[in-house]
């Protein structure tokens, strides 16, 4: 019956539907097996026939993973797992060109030459197998099959120039990693693909590429292997590897293998070569760009071949089987693979030797250095946990005691560790999930299997995390598709807080309108999270403005910091700040530049805010001052006292008596009264507006004059009455209403407390200094003395206490010795 089964090679290069076709084949028939070169793509098969057929009539069977129900019909295996005993009507051979592999190559031959269906079997390859197939399957019906898409050069690219969905392929781990990393800082970041994944990790980070999570994928030449994915160019970042003996450049028909996974199903794809700084690009030859473009390869001309059946009688005539050379023309003789390599090492352990007699011992002994070496620790390494294995399989029940087998398994399940570290543990539970699978190596197979894959699947699990937090940096993803105008599915979304975020990613703070770029964002990052803000936040910056311009009278407020400009405050948030105006009462306000950001509408109706609140606060703490200045400049007011206003006014609210004495003498009753109606008082010393000297009063003015003369806020004086005289700055003293007085300085008001004291007490012969007073503010003797000469008071002789002498004349105008110049010219201006 299988004589006369159909027998089919569909060759062609990748992205022809070859495996499609197969599978569609499979399902159509009432059982089906097919054989894979790689776990992870016999289980993505098995999904897709899962989903066609249902659970319980599909297995998966690899040498670590079996998942076989009692009425599977359809098999989707590796090829090394094949049950080729099974009676099944159809088979399938994936990728069978891997027939030249020097490690796996024998498998395949093998396959080719004797997995067969019942009715119908398949044999699925590059089409250079074609000469292979017609000389060792004469009978063999070869169908060739076209590309459905375009496969086209583009040449050498920097990594920072690569198009989106660009799978870039490395041949070491280490290169895999530092262009992840590479791919993370500048375009956030890559999903990573390695042959050492689990089936769990690899799935979970080809989901996130095919998500669009991230745009790039970074992966080994593992995704040559039929894996398919919707990527549009291939990136070469080498086009050399160690095949396990020697480093060489790659064949031709492995590039076009690698390269054939850009473009799906009619969708065009193009490849070429990643040039990476201070490297050499990997440069294609152009023969070799027009045979990958071509699809045109040199045909294989031999096949490795290692008995499939050999003789079991004996250890030597088992190796002898595995060494004879093959006796047809194109195959070869394989080349020592690692099973054999490790039976040689235990055939030379005496031990072993006196173990493995008669048949079942020496195909127990083969069985065991079938064991993969998944952690590639080398022949010799791994020969001794095969010999320490076989030890129990040839001893007793012939069974791995379970307790040791679990112990093993425990010590890798830890999910703590580095990526390296997390594979290096999988690969661990792969050897362990193997010997699960072998169905006579442990007393409860099944138990351990369920164990050994719940380890695995929270190490995928950890790995993945590592991978995407090591390599992905999601929120630099989104925003590199924002700044590409693709980011109308990202919103911004400004918290209570001021947090913003675009979609679920954060990029920063919001304070008032000033955007502080989130603190945990690399240097390298900071420009592209302004950027996005300054797309994303225009319509938050109108929305804050217009709230600022109906905001109450509270939300604002002068902010006063010593050595800095004075400006407004919104909310706690600079907004403005106090420019020179037309006079000391009306300063100009000078939006911050961080609200450049609002439309010419929007900045003047804040402006307009600003102004308004601001008119009313001067009206409120300067009220007194402000109408002063008003009569200074209304003509129906006496010029005489308009002279006076308009010096207090310059001032500050605080004048020297001394300096207004000429203008004072022009005023008669009336107008003094009017002036103290303004709430002014003429005192003995100074002329002054009580309201001035109130705290709150004093820094609005020292804030006034600091923005009238463009300087920074001064400190300002304690709240206190008496202050000590620094020689800093005088002047700014005396015009927040303090007048000198030796070492100290003395609140004007304080001063006319004294002076008011002194006359009254000098017309009642009482003591004219009020001790009391002087003792409460901490007056220390000599500033009250220098106080009391200013009031016009000088020691009694010989006695205690102060008699009165009138007002000292200005030193200008006190006479100068008998013939000094001065004194002359005083005379005249008296004459």
């Amino acid at each position: 019956m299988r004589d006369r089964a159909e027998l089919t090679a569909i060759l062609g290069p990748t992205n022809t539907g070859k495996t499609h076709l197969a599978v569609e084949r499979l399902c159509a028939h009432s059982s089906g097996m097919m054989g894979f070169p790689l776990r992870l793509l016999a289980r993505e098969v098995y999904d897709r026939v899962v989903a066609i057929k249902g659970a319980n009539q599909v297995a998966l069977i690899t040498g670590e993973e079996k998942i076989l129900p009692k009425d599977a019909r359809w098999l989707l295996c590796t090829a090394e797992s094949m049950p080729l005993e099974r009676d099944v009507a159809f088979v399938a051979i994936d990728e069978a060109q891997l027939g030249t592999d020097p490690e796996r190559g024998h498998v395949f031959t093998d396959r080719l030459l004797h997995a067969r269906g019942r009715e119908e079997t398949m044999i699925l390859g590059s089409e250079s197998l074609a000469p292979m197939v017609r000389a060792l399957l004469p009978d063999a019906k070869i169908v060739g099959r076209p590309r459905f898409s375009t496969l086209s050069y583009a040449g050498p690219a920097k990594l920072s120039r690569l198009p989106p969905r660009s799978a870039i392929v490395a041949f070491s781990a280490d290169q895999v990693y530092a262009v992840a990393e590479m791919l993370r800082r500048t375009r956030g970041g890559a999903a990573v693909v390695m042959g050492a994944l689990s089936p769990r990790t690899r799935n979970a980070q080809v989901t996130m590429y095919q998500a669009g999570e991230v745009d790039y994928l970074v992966a080994t030449d593992a995704i040559g292997m039929g894996l398919n994915m919707d990527v549009a160019h291939v990136a070469f970042a080498g086009l050399s590897k160690f095949d396990g003996r020697r480093r060489r450049r790659l064949t031709v028909a492995e590039m076009a293998q690698i390269a054939g996974r850009a473009g799906r199903h009619q969708r065009d794809g193009t490849f070429g070569s990643l040039t990476l700084e201070g490297e050499a690009a990997a440069a294609f030859r152009p023969e070799e760009v027009e045979a990958i473009e071509e699809h045109k390869f040199p045909p294989i001309d031999f096949l490795y071949w290692r008995d499939g059946d050999p003789d079991t009688r004996s250890l030597d005539a088992l190796i002898r089987a595995l060494e004879r050379r093959p006796d047809r023309a194109g195959l070869r003789a394989a080349p020592e693979a690692v099973d054999l390599a490790v039976l040689k090492a235990l055939a030379s352990d005496p031990e072993v030797r006196r173990r493995a007699v008669g048949p079942d011992r020496v195909r127990r002994l083969w069985a065991a250095a079938g064991l993969p070496d998944f952690r590639k620790t080398g022949p010799d390494h791994h020969a001794r946990l095969v010999a320490h294995l076989y030890g129990w399989l040839s001893d007793g029940d012939g069974r791995i005691p379970q307790s040791w087998y679990a112990e093993q398994l425990a010590r890798l399940d830890n999910v703590q560790g580095d990526i390296d570290t997390l594979a290096d543990r999988i690969a661990g539970v792969r050897t362990w999930a193997y010997i699960a699978h072998r169905p006579d190596w442990l007393a409860d197979p099944d138990r351990m299997a369920a164990r050994a894959r719940g380890v695995e699947e929270k190490l995928s699990d950890a790995l993945h995390e590592r991978l995407t937090q090591r390599f992905v940096d999601r929120r630099t993803a989104v925003l590199m598709r924002d700044l590409a105008g693709k980011g109308e599915d990202f919103p911004v979304i400004v918290d209570a807080e001021g947090e913003v975020s675009v979609g679920s990613h954060a990029i920063g703070r919001l304070e008032g309108f000033d955007f502080h770029v989130d603190p945990a964002a690399r240097h390298a990052d900071r420009k592209m999270l302004l950027a996005a803000a300054e797309r994303k936040l225009g319509g938050e910056y109108e929305r804050r403005g217009a709230a600022l311009a109906a905001d109450a009278d509270a939300s604002f407020t002068l902010c006063t910091d010593t050595g800095a400009p004075v400006t407004l405050l919104w909310r706690g948030h600079d907004v403005a700040r106090l420019m020179p105006g037309k006079n000391l009462l009306s300063p100009r306000v000078q939006l911050d530049r961080r609200l450049d950001r609002l439309s010419a509408a929007g900045r003047a109706a804040v402006t307009a805010r600003l102004d308004t609140w601001l008119r009313g606060e001067i009206e409120r703490v300067l009220g007194s001052l402000r109408r002063a200045g008003l009569a200074s400049q209304d003509p129906a007011v006496a010029p005489a006292m308009r002279a006076v206003l308009a010096m207090l006014v310059d001032a500050g609210g605080i004048v020297p008596r001394e300096s207004v004495k000429d203008a004072l003498a022009g005023l008669d009753r009336a107008e003094r009264r009017a002036i103290a109606k303004l709430r002014i008082r003429i005192g003995a010393l100074d002329l002054f507006l009580p309201d001035m000297l109130k705290p709150e009063a004093a820094r609005w003015r020292a804030a006034l004059r600091a923005a009238a003369t463009g300087a920074p806020m001064p400190e300002l004086p304690a709240d206190s009455a008496v202050v000590l005289h620094t020689p800093d700055d005088p002047a700014l003293l005396e015009r927040l209403g303090f007048r000198a007085a030796g070492p100290q300085m003395l609140r004007v008001d304080i001063a006319e407390r004294f002076a008011r004291h002194a006359h009254e007490a000098r017309g009642c012969k009482g003591p004219v200094v009020d001790a009391a007073l002087a003792t409460s503010i901490g007056l220390k003797p000599e500033a009250l003395a220098r106080l009391m000469r200013a009031i016009g008071f000088r020691p009694a002789a010989g006695e205690a206490g102060w008699v009165w002498q009138g007002r000292p004349k200005p030193r200008r105008e006190r006479e100068q010795p008998a013939g000094h110049a001065f004194a002359k010219l005083a005379e005249l201006k008296r004459g």
